[in-house]
């Protein structure tokens, strides 16, 4: 059972825009290992808000690249040997030179293949783990925990109690997104209320949502506090963006601008975020 929410404090909209203006400020290189679908729309979201993408999956070269990021993101939507060989090698590097990770474990319940990878990288010590509810249920090992494609057929509230167990047993934030987005490092749990439902009719969103919380992870080392900055960014943008939007294809566009041109006075007014008063029972 979830218990009523109370005003969040540690992660109140001044926090969030404090993470937001270092982006800004620093321009963080993200190294992304990312699905072939949605590599231009995480490049240009992070591009609006400030950060600098790399996409470098080649198996040659991440062992070399990833030093050089202040964060790396590893989304597995489009899985081929190689690539997933450059993942695992890429984390390994990550961890020896201290650079955050986070994982977007795409239709984890799809396939078996596709959930043994993404349970392998589970282990490999992510500072965050993103996922739809089925994602999330699949990689928490729930039984009948699948998804239609990539596709959640499970609400966000539904895996909870799942995403709770995974953050204790990986250490990881975890991230459930959907109609409200939940974060949880397995003790408590946050609440996003912001959002558009226009924006499931545009692919890779959540991929989107998954590099803005990278870039978020290399400003902001708590990485209760980065997950929950990536998403209220991306919620409110795409707020603002569906304000102006005749349909899913000016909704990508105008998602952009409205990243770009995000101030501290639009996301202090439009800010849902709330802590729950416990976890699950």
């Amino acid at each position: 059972m979830i218990a009523h929410r109370v005003d969040a404090t540690f992660c109140d909209a001044a926090a969030l825009w404090a993470v937001v203006a270092a982006v800004r400020a620093q321009a963080p290189l993200v190294h992304n290992i990312t699905n072939f679908v949605v590599m231009n729309n995480s490049a240009n979201a992070l591009l609006a808000l400030g950060a600098s993408p790399a996409m470098v999956h080649a198996l040659d070269e991440v062992e070399d690249f990833v030093p050089l990021a202040q964060a790396l993101v590893v989304n597995i939507g489009t899985l081929y040997p190689e690539q997933v060989a450059a993942m695992k090698l890429a984390v390994a590097v990550a961890a020896r030179a201290g650079v955050p990770w986070i994982l977007d474990p795409v239709g984890a319940g799809a396939t078996p293949y596709r959930r043994r990878t993404a349970i392998t990288l589970s282990q490999r010590k992510p500072a965050v783990i993103r996922g739809n509810a089925s994602e999330i249920l699949a990689l928490a090992s729930v039984d009948g925990a699948t998804g239609k494609g990539v596709d959640s057929l499970h609400g966000a509230e539904a895996a909870l109690q799942a995403a709770r167990g995974l953050a204790i047993a990986t250490g990881a934030v975890v991230a459930v997104t959907g109609a409200v987005d939940y974060v949880t490092d397995g003790r408590q749990v946050v609440a996003i209320a912001n959002g558009h439902a226009l924006m499931a009719r545009v692919t890779g969103l959540g991929c989107s949502a998954t590099a803005l919380m990278g870039a978020c992870l290399a400003m902001e080392r708590d990485p209760l506090q980065a997950a929950v900055a990536g998403l209220v960014l991306l919620g409110v943008a795409g707020e603002v963006a569906a304000e102006q939007a005749a349909g899913p294809g000016s909704l990508q566009v105008a998602l952009l601008d409205a990243l770009y041109r995000l101030d501290e006075a639009t996301l202090m007014a439009r800010a849902r975020v709330s802590v729950l008063k416990k976890t699950l029972d």
